[in-house]
């Protein structure tokens, strides 16, 4: 989480300070498309102070309320964000497009907007890399959007989301820039807000879907399910496991239930020590797992 909070900072500092350049070339040049640009870096500061506020307040220990903790707090700050991505930047940048494009005002001199521009890039471009390295040591082989999905840790993926959707944005309004001026078009400062609304929305939809379903309760891999049935059906005091539950309480916890049919023969305590050996043996395998109920399950074949 440490690394993921680095990067979640390094994206604050350049966001905060790509608003303010933003806003100020907008104002001074009546550029749609900037002011919508500076919306996007706004917005995108907004979102990593909230997602700071959600992995602090993950962090609380249980108590009567909440007796498995509050990291799940993490995952419904990661969904508003993504929400606020649409509603805030998408909504504001599309409707200011819109407005241009109806009414375009006259073209000034892009010099301040091309000098934003490039320190944009740079600063966004900064943020993405540190993004991309940090998310590339826990994706290992895997392909980017096979290890985004699997993810259960928003932070890592939304920050890397916000920056390549900003390097995205900056090109093509400094294109439509470009343009509008080569060809003494007015409409195309507008056309370049209506764009980073579009991109907005489209990466506002993607954040909500995996935030929405790390909300409701991911569980672990199949792969690692058969794992623990193998380990757990190779105690001896084991006959069965009958079904096992699983859900991600957090990036860094997993609440684990097993069902489980016990050899008739044992003793309450010798079922009582299996119960504690097994627990053991999957900690030590898979730290992450903090929670293990174990519950005993007749053989519903053998009845």
């Amino acid at each position: 989480m440490a690394a993921n909070n680095k990067t979640i900072y390094t994206a604050l500092a350049a966001n905060l300070l790509i608003a303010v350049i933003k806003f100020i070339s907008g104002a001074a040049t009546s550029s749609s498309a900037m002011i919508s640009e500076g919306v996007h870096s706004l917005v995108d500061t907004t979102n990593q102070v909230l997602l700071l506020f959600g992995i602090r307040r993950s962090k609380r220990s249980p108590d009567e309320r909440r007796p498995f903790g509050y990291g799940k707090e993490v995952y419904f700050w990661s969904f508003i964000v993504s929400i606020l991505i649409f509603g805030i930047g998408g909504c504001i940048s599309f409707y200011q497009g819109v407005i241009h494009i109806k009414h375009p005002p006259p073209l000034e001199d892009p010099t301040w907007n091309y000098v934003v521009l490039a320190f944009s890039l740079i600063f966004e471009g900064a943020s993405l890399v540190v993004a991309i390295k940090e998310f590339d040591k826990v994706r290992g082989d895997l392909s980017w959007w096979t290890a985004i999905h699997r993810s259960k840790d928003p932070a890592s993926f939304i920050v890397l989301f916000e920056d390549g959707a900003a390097v995205i944005g900056l090109l093509v309004v400094a294109m439509m820039v470009y343009l509008g001026h080569y060809y003494n078009n007015p409409y195309l400062d507008g056309v370049a807000s209506v764009i980073v609304g579009i991109i907005l929305t489209i990466v506002s939809v993607l954040l909500a879907r995996e935030s929405r379903s790390l909300l409701m309760g991911e569980g672990i891999a199949p792969s690692t399910q058969q794992h623990i049935r193998k380990l757990v059906e190779s105690d001896p005091a084991i006959l069965k496991m009958q079904h096992i539950f699983s859900t991600y309480q957090s990036p860094e916890e997993v609440m684990l239930l097993l069902m489980v049919t016990f050899r008739e023969e044992l003793a309450t305590e010798s079922i009582n020590e299996a119960i504690v050996r097994i627990r053991q043996q999957i900690m030590t395998a898979y730290p992450l797992i903090h929670f293990i109920i174990i519950q005993p399950e007749p053989d519903k074949g053998a009845i």
